[in-house]
């Protein structure tokens, strides 16, 4: 089962996003959980998460989130501006899944 995390200002904007990405992942067999937070929750939602990703809209909490993101180490990265924009799941998730694979050999640290 993969953890898929997004954060956003509010939580509201990318809650379309993650019905799409959901609507992805099971067109190809993928069992996952996605779910979105606004900032003020992502520090502590990170922990029961495989991966981060971060609306173009929170760029700038990349750096503090990722001090955290590499305590967990999880992967962090901020959803591309074209894919968020055009609310493409496959796309944002197709990227998450290519993050975790990176990040996959290094283990997970609880």
């Amino acid at each position: 089962m993969k953890k898929i995390l997004l954060a956003c200002s509010s939580g509201m904007s990318t809650s379309l996003l993650v019905s799409k990405m959901k609507s992805y992942a099971e067109s190809i067999g993928d069992e996952a959980e996605i779910w979105a937070v606004g900032q003020d929750q992502a520090q502590q939602e990170m922990e029961k998460a495989d991966i981060l990703l971060i609306g173009p809209q929170m760029r700038f909490m990349k750096k503090k989130l990722a001090k955290f993101a590499d305590e967990l180490n999880i992967p962090l990265d901020v959803i591309d501006p074209v894919a968020y924009g055009r609310i493409d799941g496959e796309a944002v998730y197709k990227k998450a899944l290519q993050l975790m694979s990176k990040n996959k050999n290094r283990g997970r640290k609880k």
